[in-house]
């Protein structure tokens, strides 16, 4: 083979290579579509803090607010009277919160709940089983999942009031958002 026709073939594969690693480091990862948006909520059941257990098919029929959170996770703590505010707004309704605490001790994320005086359910994924299913990479993520199981809309990020209580009426009324959600972390201080 001719020295200009190696030089080809390698300038010809090394390029496109090159290229395309090139623009997948310009892209952001949190960009990749969450492939359960408008799908069936992957099922579990979760150990709750106050000793019960909550499986999700027992709430069809109901609106599902699932936030995946830490204690040590600071935008967790920034969301987190929001998050119990918000609970207490919509408790009388068709409306069930569940927090998922992770990669996590037990006693932190009870001083958690303690501290922001959380009183919907949680429960711990000591396994992480729940948060592979729902493809969690990152925390705090919510889920909300319409009355039918089906996830209608992902955020990732802090959530803020506008955003939980009109994507709570969109999975009321079974609207499923085109793409997720992400917020901005604001301290707590």
């Amino acid at each position: 083979m001719r020295p200009w026709a190696r030089l080809l073939i390698v300038f010809g594969v090394v390029t496109p290579l090159v290229g395309f690693l090139a623009y997948g480091f310009t892209r952001d990862p949190r960009e990749i579509p969450s492939p359960l948006i408008g799908r069936p909520a992957p099922p579990f059941t979760l150990p709750l803090m106050d000793g019960g257990e909550m499986k999700l098919e027992d709430l069809r029929g109901k609106v599902v607010f699932l936030n995946f959170w830490a204690s040590w996770c600071p935008p967790c703590r920034a969301e987190a009277r929001l998050l119990e505010a918000s609970w207490r707004r919509h408790r009388g309704e068709d409306v069930v919160f569940l927090g998922i605490n992770m990669q996590d001790r037990e006693e932190p994320a009870r001083a958690f709940l303690r501290e922001f005086d959380i009183t919907y359910s949680n429960g711990i994924d000591a396994g992480n089983r729940i948060a592979i299913d729902y493809g969690i990479w990152g925390i705090p993520e919510t889920f909300f999942i319409d009355r039918n199981g089906r996830i209608s809309y992902k955020h990732i990020g802090a959530l803020d009031a506008e955003i939980i209580h009109a994507k709570l009426e969109e999975a009321r009324q079974g609207v499923v958002s085109r793409r997720e959600g992400k917020g901005d972390y604001r301290s707590i201080q």
